[in-house]
Parts: C-alpha cells; sequence; structure tokens
C-alpha cells in the first residue's frame, strides 16, 4: 500500500502491521503513541484486522470443501484466485481429474485457460474441469508417494490436505459395533479445560458432546465425543466416539464413510492429547 498522511507523519499497512515514517521519510521502529487516534492509523488497524479474518475464512472455506469433499465449479476458483488470500489458502493443493485420479497441484486457476497444475512428472499442465475436486488425503490411495514429491517440490500448503493426519478403519472391525474406545479415558483435571480444548481445535460443543461433521457422498454424518455438560470445575474425561445421522440416530461402524471415519478420529485424537499426563503418571 502507499503511504498516508497523518499529522507530521505518514502510515502504511506492511505484511498486516501499520507502519510509519517521518517527514524526512525515515522509518521509525513503531507508530507513536501520540498517533493512536489518528483516522489514518485507526484506519489502516481496522482493515489490518478484517484482512486477517479474511485469511483465516478463505482458509476456513478450503478445507471445509475438502472435507465435505465438495466439488467447486472452475469459475469460482478463476474467480477467487486473484485476491491472495484465496490464492494462499489454494495454492499446491492436490485436485483431481475428471476420471478421479491425481491430476497435479494446484498454481494458477484462470477463466480462459482453466487451471494450471504442475503433475506427477514435474510438468507444467492446464485442465478445464467444470467441476475441481480437492480429495480428502484418506481419498488418495498413494497418499506417501504424494507427500515424498511435495518434499521434492518444496510445496507448502497452509490447507492441512496431504500432511493432515489421517485414520483408516482397521481390518476386521466389528461392522455392528457402534463406537470406538482407542481414545475414551482422557483424564482432564476441570471439564472448563476439555471444553476450551475442543473449541480452541475448531470443534463446536453441543450437548456435552465434541462434534464434527461430515458430508460424505452427499450423506450428512456427524462424529461425536462426549466432553460432559456438568459442574466446569468438576474433573472430566474423553467417552467414546459414535457417529450419528442428521436425526441423532446412532451408526453402526460399517456404515460410516472413510472421511467420516478418518475426521471422527482425528477429533478423538486431538481431544485425548490433551489429557492430564502428570496425573497419569502419577497413578501409575
Amino acid at each position: 500500500m502507499g503511504w498516508v498522511s497523518a499529522g507530521d507523519y505518514e502510515v502504511a499497512l506492511d505484511d498486516g502491521k501499520v507502519v510509519c515514517r517521518n517527514a524526512t521519510g525515515r522509518r521509525l521502529k513503531s507508530v507513536p503513541a501520540k498517533l493512536a487516534d489518528d483516522p489514518a492509523v485507526r484506519g489502516l488497524r481496522q482493515l489490518a484486522e478484517w484482512l486477517e479474518r479474511h485469511e483465516r475464512q478463505c482458509l476456513t472455506d478450503v478445507e471445509r470443501w475438502m472435507v465435505r469433499s465438495l466439488p467447486v465449479p472452475l469459475a469460482v476458483l478463476a474467480r477467487v484466485w486473484p485476491d491472495p488470500a484465496w490464492q494462499s489458502a489454494l495454492r499446491d493443493l492436490v485436485v483431481t481429474g475428471e476420471d478421479g485420479e491425481v491430476a497435479g497441484f494446484l498454481r494458477d486457476a484462470d477463466p480462459e485457460r482453466g487451471l494450471g497444475l504442475v503433475d506427477l512428472d514435474g510438468d507444467t499442465v492446464r485442465i478445464s474441469p467444470a467441476l475441481v475436486r480437492l480429495p480428502h488425503p484418506v481419498l488418495l490411495d498413494d497418499l506417501e508417494e504424494l507427500r515424498e514429491f511435495a518434499v521434492e517440490l518444496g510445496v507448502e500448503q497452509r490447507a492441512q490436505q496431504l500432511f493432515r493426519e489421517v485414520w483408516h478403519r482397521p481390518a476386521g472391525t466389528d461392522a455392528e459395533a457402534t463406537e470406538v474406545e482407542e481414545y475414551a479415558g482422557g483424564a482432564f483435571k476441570e471439564l472448563r479445560f476439555l471444553h476450551g480444548r475442543t473449541t480452541q481445535l475448531g470443534y463446536r460443543v453441543r450437548g456435552g458432546h465434541a462434534v464434527c461433521p461430515v458430508l460424505e457422498d452427499g450423506r450428512a454424518v456427524e462424529a461425536r465425543v462426549w466432553i460432559g455438560d456438568y459442574d466446569s470445575y468438576d474433573s472430566a474425561e474423553t467417552g467414546s466416539l459414535v457417529w450419528t445421522d442428521t436425526a441423532g440416530r446412532t451408526l453402526k461402524l460399517g456404515r460410516i464413510g472413510p472421511v467420516a471415519w478418518s475426521e471422527g478420529m482425528r477429533m478423538a485424537a486431538a481431544l485425548y492429547a490433551g489429557r492430564d499426563i502428570e496425573d497419569e503418571e502419577q497413578a501409575a
């Protein structure tokens, strides 16, 4: 951005922060306190806050498209691509072609020329599918190879895709069972700590459960972990992981798709990881 007059100084926005220079053009280490209420300074700070929120929202939306396996029209990607916040969230994501096979890493989106990709041979190619698919990593058959190739290319994904933790349903899982106990029993000194961890991780709390909604193959499923709804200063433990339909009915494990399974286990594992290790060591 250009410099804006603020009394005897000039201010600008640089990498999300308000910076200042004096009348001689020398950049100062900080904005003078007397400029705190200057309209130009207030306006730039409000703009910086808006840009930060916008960047977070773009990243959240892109991850939602991936987790919910939502195809995105090419026209939408081409429209938002010039925005640095959208481009940062989308750049280097793995895109699949119309045949469902990996087409490459996303590097450009243009309304006329389509998508610019780096394919698995390291070549730059262009494709123009009507709908663009950003697959959840659990659906990628060659995930480990793609991770290695991404490292070789120097790929840095802001949206968690290739390096997102994934869980596959173990062979031999009882298809008639309705819950997973692997991450149950994680102890917290106070319920409010467990609730706080849930919201910090980006999950919602409803009816005493941490919940993670997933849309898979057009079907809405919700992963749930019981975390308690009693006095916030009482001790608490993580409960079993279950999946429910839109009516709240618990589903059998055999009906859970790979994305819903992976995202539910990811939530349960993340909650469990915040347990009170000190109490466990003392008990041992």
